[in-house]
């Protein structure tokens, strides 16, 4: 398996944020703040478009690499907000949340506007939580 191309401190937060689309530019100071504030992490980019919270080392068959606890991105249509243990156990959270999509490990939002906010939080609190206690 080949390494992973993605991998932490390619460019500093400065240069990132540099780079962020004006539009973007409030949120995603906000979700930085809010991200550092629950995990205790500095926020570290990621490659050029992700900036994570904490790092796990993890193992699959025959490989392993290194990657972040929880995240976002910027992207240009929505914000990816990165809940690495998935979404099975946060249903009910969910429902609360407001205008949302999925993917695997992947919260599709458009801005922070579109969803409650302590709802968010909960949600990056418990899976930040499942990610150190499965890791750590």
């Amino acid at each position: 398996m080949s390494e992973l191309k993605t991998k932490a401190g390619q460019i500093s937060l400065a240069e990132f944020m540099a780079e962020v689309p004006e539009k973007k530019l409030e949120d995603t100071k906000r979700l930085i703040k809010m991200m550092k504030s629950i995990t205790g992490d500095k926020a570290v980019v990621w490659g050029s478009a992700i900036v994570g919270f904490g790092a796990y080392e993890y193992k699959n068959t025959g490989a392993g690499g290194r990657w972040f606890k929880t995240g976002f991105s910027p992207r240009k249509q929505n914000f990816s907000i990165y809940i690495m243990n998935g979404f099975s156990k946060y249903g009910a959270l969910l429902k609360k949340l407001g205008k949302h999509k999925l993917g695997k490990s992947c919260l599709y939002i458009s801005s922070l506007k579109a969803v409650d906010e302590e709802i968010l939080k909960e949600l990056i609190t418990l899976s930040y939580q499942s990610m150190s206690e499965k890791y750590d």
